[in-house]
């Protein structure tokens, strides 16, 4: 560089410029021609690096080499050899000013080139790490995060030191007065990192369970846990992104352990008409015998209803003091015998056919069980045919089915009253 400014010098001299004119023409002609060299140096480095790692890639097996080259990480050790040539380079002029700007934005070169190659690797680390079995239940992302933020603002503090011309250690000194300002500043980042660590810790959530937040209208599968936040895709596909630390500080559904469990919970109940309950007598007993589901309980429940009538002397006739069975009863255990054979009922997990407490709706009936399939349509259509089921064939047992009355059941009322007025007459 000596040599080509002392050339652009003599040049201008012999064309009759001013010497002070020459030299800063000199000068900015140097500079212009170390800007041309840099960027070539850097162009022509990162197309032989980017032909030797690409050659090397294809010869290995591994994917950690793939991941690298995805993320640009050696795209940006390319720019070491345009900051080698500024930095020694930087001592060329005679001006002091202009040398220490050159030393003083190579030194910044290199910090920036140190900052940027250190957050794509770790881009590159999060990748390799999906790859591995522990990426599912311990994600590492908002961790990767963090280390970048932190890379990031030493890089900032290097850079200031480097423009007021002071040591590092004198603005870490005085870091302490302003504290205060980055705790206000980074509070939803320091919530967020702890929240985090308690998420991966107590392993609360990870990337694929189904979640529920109906305080941030979420509902669906977490798909991304970065360190700030949480994006879930809600089933009518919309995005919902939630701040890391209320996953912590509030209260949400992930459904993991139902999916995990092998089953889904069906939990349906039915209001009867309590005035539809009664006992059964000898015909309605001879008709209900005919379900195979109930041949062999009302065989058995007879005989031991007749031991227990014949052992304290009650006739069969005596409605008041024997036992009998009832309507509601016998269709309590059709429904229990019913799901017992039904093929995507979970027969393992939990399984219940109880009355609820009457109330002025009626009496519910409710039925609770898990199905096998936890497919989302699959499983309402289970539910559903059991229902269609039972509301087909209560009329069969005489019972039925309470609900408020419509327009349609006054006007069949009014209707009846009417013929019956006119058949009096």
């Amino acid at each position: 560089m000596n040599y080509l400014l002392d050339l652009f010098r003599t040049i201008l001299s012999d064309l009759g410029v001013p010497e002070n004119s020459a030299n800063h023409i000199s000068i900015f002609a140097c500079l212009l021609v170390l800007a041309l060299v840099s960027y070539l140096a850097q162009w022509t480095t990162r197309i032989v690096l980017a032909n030797i790692v690409h050659q090397f890639v294809q010869k290995t097996k591994t994917q950690w080499d793939d991941f690298m080259v995805q993320r640009k990480v050696f795209s940006a050790l390319a720019h070491l050899s345009s900051a080698l040539i500024i930095y020694y380079a930087s001592g060329f002029s005679d001006s002091e000013l202009v040398n220490k700007l050159l030393y003083g934005f190579s030194r910044i070169y290199f910090i920036g080139i140190f900052t940027f190659f250190t957050i794509r690797t770790g881009n590159a680390a999060n990748d390799i790490y999906q790859t591995t079995p522990y990426a599912i239940n311990r994600p590492i992302k908002g961790y990767i995060q963090l280390f970048q933020i932190l890379i990031f603002c030493v890089a900032i503090i290097f850079v200031i030191s480097v423009l007021i011309d002071k040591t590092p250690l004198y603005l870490l000194g005085g870091l302490g007065a302003i504290a205060a300002v980055l705790l206000l500043v980074f509070k939803d980042t320091i919530l967020s990192l702890v929240a985090s660590i308690q998420l991966s810790a107590n392993k609360m959530l990870k990337p694929g369970d189904w979640i529920a937040m109906p305080s941030h209208n979420a509902d669906g599968t977490v798909i991304d846990i970065s360190l700030n936040t949480v994006k879930v895709q809600n089933w009518d596909k919309t995005i919902t992104t939630i701040p890391t630390y209320a996953l912590v500080s509030e209260s949400f559904n992930n459904w993991i352990g139902m999916e995990e469990s092998g089953g889904r919970r069906i939990k349906r109940s039915v209001n009867l008409d309590m005035r539809s309950v009664r006992f059964c007598d000898k015909a309605t007993l001879e008709k209900l015998s005919h379900f195979y589901l109930l041949k062999d309980y009302l065989e058995e429940r007879e005989k031991e209803i007749k031991a227990f009538n014949n052992n304290l002397k009650i006739e069969d006739g005596d409605v008041y003091n024997g036992r009998r069975q009832t309507n509601l009863g016998i269709f309590r255990r059709y429904l229990e015998n019913y799901l017992r054979q039904h093929p995507m009922i979970h027969q393992e997990l939990t399984f219940l056919v109880r009355h609820l407490q009457p109330s002025e709706k009626g009496l519910p009936l409710e039925f609770y069980v898990f199905s096998k399939d936890q497919n989302w349509a699959k499983y309402e259509a289970i539910q559903a045919d059991i229902m269609d089921h039972i509301l087909a064939i209560l009329p069969e047992f005489g019972l039925r089915v309470f609900q408020n009355p419509s327009g349609y059941d006054i006007s069949d009322y009014i209707s009846q009253s009417n013929h019956s007025q006119k058949n009096s007459k």
